[in-house]
This record gives structure tokens, sequence and C-alpha cells, in this order.
């Protein structure tokens, strides 16, 4: 089955999961907001990648840091002058574009020829100001990156807890980017949120820990269910390389309708940010061995995971379809569309339904199940009881929901329940008090 873009796009606002930012004033180009199984999935993995990397080491720090900085920050991170993309505008229209992202012979607005100029530097950081005049000395940037608030945590994280080399300081967060054009769907956007380590270590062990953190991407793609096959890593030249690199390894995921392109990425920093903040700060940033040697500026391996687009990723790795119901039967087979999610991953993992809403009796039992699993299920449980039975099955399974329990009049003559397999749509009887280990995924 092909999967294409628009088939999650339609997904996602039917049922929740995304919506488009500003909708009732026609939008804003570049932005989303999730909606409430969005939020439920952006935030199960975040809590899968807390759980993998930072709750399973012992030299990882979790921080969380302001989105706006000192402009000191961006001077001295280089941003203020570098951060830059190349931008060409059409004459005839004036569109503006990314110039290595598009056809240069050929607007993609209003389609005319050799319409495009020399291209100029954009810098793409947000500017605003703090505080109420707005001139030179308020100047400050909505945060391109969060890297910079972890390297001026560095000291504070030293100080207070003295780790050994190497350790990691970790964030998700929040940034910004003033794109050009922004597209497809949550893939190139204005605002967008990052999963990224700064993980300090010595100079000479650099190689070393870039490619166990090379291997360490591979077990997480999988972690999460990512297949392999799906994925690419691109050695970044040094033309193209950010100007604080001196190694970078770009990981690819294959998108529908877009092909290979950037999830994550592996950078090697050298000791340029720490460096620079050293100098321009005139605070000493420098690591203090606990054997007595002598004092270095630590240099950093920098492993980055863009939250929104492992959104995509995950969603559009678990868009299925298939043929469901009994073909010899009047009423026949249909298409089903269902999110094969993992267990883990599922915004919804356990949904529960009284077979008949106007059946008090049924209701009631079926209510008692709900406040049952809600204590004893790690995620979320749905009860529901709109429609008849089969619709309910077609929403859960288009949400992702593992696992379907109904309660009917057998329920309340022997304490079983129908358990429904989103997978397999397969269906069995099974003890109310075993629920909870039968739908307890990982």
């Amino acid at each position: 089955m092909s999967v294409k873009l628009d088939d999650i796009v339609s997904l996602c606002k039917r049922r929740g999961f995304i919506y488009q930012g500003s909708e009732i004033y026609g939008g804003l180009a570049g932005t989303w907001d999730y909606g409430p199984l969005g939020v439920a999935l952006k935030r199960n993995i975040v809590n899968a990648w807390l759980k993998y990397f930072v709750d399973g080491w012992d030299d990882m720090y979790l921080i969380d840091s302001a989105i706006l900085m000192n402009q000191k920050v961006w001077q001295a991170s280089g941003h203020v002058n570098t951060f830059h993309d190349p931008l060409v505008e059409c004459s005839n229209c004036h569109m503006r574009y990314r110039a290595d992202k598009i056809d240069a012979d050929k607007c993609p607005n209003c389609g005319r020829a050799k319409t495009f100029g020399k291209p100029r530097l954009f810098n793409m950081m947000f500017k605003t100001n703090v505080g109420p005049v707005d001139d030179e000395s308020s100047t400050t940037y909505l945060r391109a990156e969060t890297a910079q608030g972890m390297f001026t945590n560095f000291k504070n994280i030293v100080d207070s807890f003295q780790p050994d080399l190497p350790f990691g300081l970790a964030q998700v967060g929040r940034a910004f980017r003033n794109e050009i054009s922004p597209r497809d769907f949550l893939f190139r956007t204005k605002e967008f949120e990052i999963m990224e380590f700064e993980f300090f270590i010595k100079p000479d062990e650099w190689e070393k820990n870039f490619e166990k953190w090379h291997k360490d991407f591979y077990s997480w793609f999988k972690y999460i269910g990512l297949p392999k096959d799906k994925i690419k890593e691109i050695e970044v030249p040094a033309s193209d390389r950010a100007h604080y690199s001196k190694r970078t390894i770009d990981f690819h995921f294959d998108f529908p309708s877009l092909g290979y392109d950037e999830i994550a990425g592996l950078a090697y920093r050298t000791d340029f940010d720490l460096k620079n903040h050293q100098k321009v700060s005139g605070k000493n940033l420098e690591y203090r061995p606990k054997d007595g040697g002598k004092p270095f500026i630590p240099h950093v391996i920098e492993p980055t995971w863009g939250l929104d687009r492992h959104v995509l990723a995950v969603l559009a790795n678990a868009y299925s379809e298939d043929m469901v119901g009994d073909p010899s039967t009047s009423s026949g087979q249909e298409k089903r569309i269902f999110l094969k999610l993992p267990d883990k991953l599922a915004p919804v993992k356990v949904a529960v339904f009284p077979l008949l809403k106007n059946k008090p009796e049924l209701v009631k039992k079926a209510r008692e199940v709900y406040k049952q699993l809600k204590k004893e299920i790690r995620g979320t449980v749905m009860f529901d009881d709109n429609g008849n039975i089969g619709k309910r099955y077609r929403r859960q399974d288009e949400i992702g929901t593992p696992y379907c329990v109904t309660i009917d009049f057998q329920t309340l003559e022997d304490n079983t329940v129908t358990l429904r397999n989103r997978d397999t749509t397969e269906q069995k009887r099974c003890k109310i008090e075993a629920l909870s280990k039968a739908t307890n995924g990982s």
C-alpha cells in the first residue's frame, strides 16, 4: 500500500490529532495545532525518549531552558552572523523561495520563467524586543535551537552535580525558524520541537563517542517501531555542514509523498560553543578533572531528533488499510483504515464499550470496568458508547487503539468481556480481573 501525505493530513484533522494553526482565520503558513490525540502521541514519543536515553543512563541531566535569551548568546554562537538561507524573489509575482529548494528557471507560484534574480542571504531567526523600549539594547531572538540553553547551563550543572566526563545535558523544547517557504504538513514549519543532547567529552575521545551514538540512533528507531529499511544516513560534506560542526551525519526517513528526508542528526560540535561563550561572557567554562589534571574545555557530541517529524514518521509508518468482514454475507467486506501503532506510543491504550447504550445495567458495568482500567493501565483509557459497535471499532482502529473491551449481557452472568485486538480484529472472552495484564503493553 502506498500512503500519501494527504491521507495522513486527512486522518489527523478528522480524528483530532493535528489541526491547521489559526484555522478559523484562514490559517498561518507553517503553524499547526496539536489536538488531544496528537498531544498524547507526541507526549508518548517524548516519554519513550526520556525512558530510553535519560532515565536509563547514569550520566544524563535533563534541563528546560528559557526560550528567550540574552542577545549575546546568539552573537557568541555565531547564529546572528551565519544562520542564513539563500533567498530568491520572483520579479513577476514577488513570491520568495529558498534558492536551493526550487527550479531556478520557473516560479512555482506564477509559472513565469527566468524571473529570479541573484540569491540573497536571509537570516532565519525571529527577532523581537524585550521590555518597553524598542532599541538595539532590547533586541533578542526566539531561539533557533535548544542547544544554546544547554551550553549556557554547562557551568551550573558542573557546579551543582560535579559530574565525571563524559556526561550529557538533555532537553526537549520548542525552537523557531522563520522559514521562507514552510510546507509539507509537519515537516517544515516555523515553530517545532526538538529532543536533543549535548554530550560533553574529552577531546581525544570524540570518535569513540560519535560511533557509539551512531549505533544508538538505530536502536532508538527500532525501539519506536520505525523499520531500518525506511532509514538511511547521509554523511554531510564539509561545504554543507553547520558552522560549528566538524562531522555530521543526517538520518533520513522515507516520508510519504516526500521521499527520504531528515528526521534526526548527529554532529560533532568540537569545543566551538563553550569556547566562544567563555570568550564573550568572560566566564571560565573549563572542566576541572577530579584526578587533578589540567583544566580544559570539553568537546561535544550532539544527537538531535525532530519531535514533530517523529510524529509524522510514526503516523506514516503506522497508517494501514485492509479489508474486514465476511464476503459471504449480505454486508460483505469493507475497507478499514487503522493505525498500527506500537502499544507504547498509542494515544489511547484501551477503549471500553457497553454493547448497548440504552441498557442501564450494561452502561453501569462498563463504567465500572472503565474506572478500574484507568487505575491499572499505563496510559489513556477511553469510554465510548456513541453509535453501533462496528462504528466504534472503526473509530478506535483509526486512532490506533490496540484493544477494545465490550461489556455485553454475558458479562453480567460470568464477569467476562469481549476483548478485541486492533491488528487482527480477533475477539476473545477475557475475565475482567485479567484485563489489565492482557492490555497493558509496554
